[in-house]
């Protein structure tokens, strides 16, 4: 089997990509293409597997922001904050992140197709396997959330999902189909339950986690049966991740500001691989992190998001912060990054590292579930929550001498101002930490579908702009193209 070396095209991002890329890649000499034909390039190729493109346009549709004045404002920046249709192809839309992402997905069937085939170690066969299927499972999962609904076992069976892509391309034009959500899902389920059998950490050699390792995708299934609504097997896996003593997997945010030197040191400690909390790293080609670029959180907003918690306490994420434009401010989450189109060149391209799991997800994950299955199941199940976010407010939260960020439900009907429902209360405040703790990494927007929350948006005369609870435009549409030449069923409007 002959595949490029450096892209495999499929026709799901060629839609996307356009006609003439196509011709080139056909144009292209077979001498140029490497046979994948050992266990060494199947493990390379791989590394090709998790997309470049970066879907933290969501924040700009999200209520993590609002209009920013003195920042460059490009077409889909502003697409994004009037829920607007996408109508470009460029990085930071979500037709690049479709393109990028069945890409990536393109590299996972190539080895999958061949890997059984290959001759060598079957511990290591079965490791770039499971590699390989956790993230195909993962890219689909993430496109299945941002262009259907939400997954709700009432309709999801009829519900427009995405095409789950599980061999090469073999022809020049071929038709998809939408698969169901359920369908999607089911799918996703059963490569990441045999990715997990199988992936092992021992065969990355200081690069690990820039691979899905078996921590990774614990994150991933704590994720993925959240969604779902399957609380106790999102409890489960969350457990088996973070063990007897899940503080181990929480970042030290007041450790952190007491090692930098600068801001940048800060960063670099904050993406460290070597950071426990820090469970799958992706290098993303994105402006998004740009402070003068796009819509970023107002002053006053930010002040909002950060200061307003139970404990009456600083918030040690809300500084250090980049100024973004005129009345904007911009958490330090990403380091500033830029690839050199070649070494005498002075053009290229932007891009960070993102953190795509973190055990702070994972405990959240597993407190949410605890909270929303306390309806049927024993009252402990919120103690068992509230234990999970004390975790959390002890490293995010400066205590004082006189004063320790202390979470209990009478301080929670305090601050809430009602005494009538517990469970209802834990819940927002858990939404309200996972804002803060995931602010600028795209996670808000799924909380938003997931729940139904409606968004306001404040435009630049001062009039609102309303997204509703059910509204059509949480789910992004197809990229156009996909629709014309890929002949995909576009999404309602």
């Amino acid at each position: 089997m002959k595949i490029s070396s450096l892209k495999n095209i499929t026709l799901l991002t060629l839609v996307v990509v356009g006609f003439s890329a196509c011709d080139k890649y056909l144009e292209e000499n077979p001498d140029n293409r490497v046979e994948l034909n050992n266990l060494d390039k199947a493990a390379q190729l791989l590394t090709n597997a998790y997309a470049s493109g970066s879907y933290t346009f969501t924040e700009w549709m999200s209520d993590n922001v609002s209009y920013t004045f003195g920042t460059t404002k490009l077409p889909e920046h502003d697409q994004a904050y009037t829920w607007s249709d996408f109508t470009g192809i460029d990085q930071d839309t979500p037709a690049n992140f479709w393109n990028t992402t069945y890409d990536a997905i393109a590299h996972t069937n190539e080895v999958l197709a061949v890997i059984d085939k290959l001759p060598g170690d079957e511990d290591r066969k079965n490791a770039i396997k499971g590699e390989a299927l956790l993230a195909r499972a993962y890219g689909h999962f993430m496109l299945v959330n941002l262009f259907a609904k939400h997954y709700d076992a009432n309709t999801a069976d009829n519900d427009p999902g995405v095409p789950y892509v599980t061999e090469p391309e073999t022809q020049f034009i071929k038709k998809y189909t939408r698969n169901t959500v359920e369908e999607v899902y089911d799918k996703i389920e059963d490569d990441l339950l045999e990715g997990l059998e199988l992936v092992k950490d021992s065969y990355y050699s200081n690069s690990g986690k820039y691979h899905f390792t078996r921590n990774a995708a614990l994150a991933f299934a704590s994720r993925f049966y959240l969604f779902k609504g399957e609380f106790n097997d999102c409890i489960d896996y969350s457990n088996e991740l973070l063990g007897a003593n899940p503080s181990l997997f929480i970042k030290d945010i007041p450790a952190l500001l007491q090692q930098r030197v600068n801001v940048e040191d800060y960063i670099r400690l904050y993406h460290s691989p070597t950071d426990d909390s820090n469970l799958l790293l992706i290098r993303q080609v994105s402006n998004f992190h740009l402070p003068n670029l796009g819509h970023w959180p107002t002053r006053d907003l930010y002040s909002e998001i950060f200061r307003s918690n139970p404990y009456r306490l600083t918030d040690e994420r809300e500084d250090p912060a980049w100024l973004a434009g005129e009345n904007g401010l911009a958490a330090t989450k990403f380091e500033f990054l830029f690839e050199r189109s070649s070494l005498t060149s002075n053009v290229g391209l932007n891009y960070t590292i993102f953190l795509g799991f973190r055990g702070e997800e994972v405990l959240l994950n597993r407190a949410e579930c605890y909270i929303l299955r306390s309806r049927s199941l024993n009252a402990n199940d919120l103690n068992l929550a509230l234990a999970d976010l004390q975790l959390l407010a002890n490293k995010r939260y400066r205590a004082t001498a006189t004063n320790q960020p202390t979470l209990t439900i009478q301080a929670l009907r305090t601050y809430f101002g009602t005494n009538s429902n517990d469970r209802l209360i834990c819940l927002l405040y858990l939404l309200d930490e996972r804002t803060k703790e995931f602010m600028h990494e795209g996670l808000r927007w799924f909380d938003i579908k997931r729940y139904g929350l409606p968004v306001q948006h404040v435009l630049p005369d001062g009039s609102i702009s309303n997204l509703d609870e059910d509204d059509d435009r949480k789910v992004l549409q197809i990229p156009q193209a996909a629709i014309d030449v890929g002949g995909l069923e576009p999404n309602s409007r």
